[in-house]
């Protein structure tokens, strides 16, 4: 099979667990808490390192900002060789109650994204592989870490989420936004592959903040902190995979 074009990477590159956050420099992050790791190739938005935890081989490749870019990515992996996809990314919580920090399990993600639906139907659910949640469900509890687990919405529009679309979030009880997971689970599931998603929490919507609205960085102290957790929590989930 041919090198693919944005990710440059072919068959043989890659392990069949793969780890997808947004941010390339995230990937640095796990790549850093794994036993060892190698860089596969890096191309825009696009790092791929191959590394190893706990005896368990795994690629991790940033995916970028969005759906169509985590699109390219889960199509390009899949054809090369990676049969599971965990996503460790940040989300913006929906409830009240949530904080900065606090780290949420995605049962399924709403459709408020356009990238799934060129797949098709919005009527088709975006769910996680059942394996994959309870994995990333049991590595946390087994850390003794406190996690929301429940439903998510996937959305493009980062600076259009006003008041009117948070309260309807909110009133569904869905947990919290990000940009990723409906595309990646809808993709996973047509394939025939496995997919989940970790993410902290990095503003609170409902509150009427979002990330780097108190701060110079993009994301404050106490998600930092816990993007680490979360990442752990991820290593350990595929150990079980």
């Amino acid at each position: 099979m041919a090198k693919q074009p944005h990710l440059l990477v072919e068959e043989g590159d890659v392990h069949e667990i793969a780890v997808i956050p947004g941010d390339p420099g995230r990937v640095d992050r796990i790549a850093d808490l794994c036993d060892d790791s190698e860089v596969v190739a890096q191309n825009r938005e696009y790092k791929v390192v191959n590394a190893t935890y706990d005896g368990v081989d795994l690629t991790i490749c940033s995916t970028g900002i969005g759906c169509p870019s985590a699109a390219i990515a889960v199509e390009e992996l899949s054809r090369v060789g990676v049969e599971t996809f965990v996503r460790c990314g940040t989300c913006g919580a929906l409830q009240p109650e949530m904080e900065v920090g606090d780290m949420v399990v995605a049962t399924g993600a709403a459709k408020e994204e356009g990238t799934s639906k060129r797949y098709e139907s919005a009527n088709y659910p975006a769910v996680p592989d059942y394996d994959v949640l309870t994995g990333l469900v049991d590595a946390a509890e087994d850390n003794d870490e406190e996690i929301h687990v429940g439903p998510i919405v996937s959305d493009d529009a980062f600076y259009n989420e006003d008041d009117e679309y948070v309260e309807d979030w909110n009133d569904a009880n869905l947990l919290a936004i990000e940009m990723e997971a409906a595309t990646v689970f809808s993709l996973a599931r047509r394939k025939g592959l496995a997919a989940g998603a970790i993410c902290t929490v990095d503003g609170n919507l409902v509150a009427g903040t979002q990330k780097g609205a108190d701060s110079d960085d993009e994301l404050p102290e106490k998600a930092k902190d816990n993007v680490e957790r979360a990442i752990r929590i991820t290593l350990n989930a595929i150990t079980s995979l």
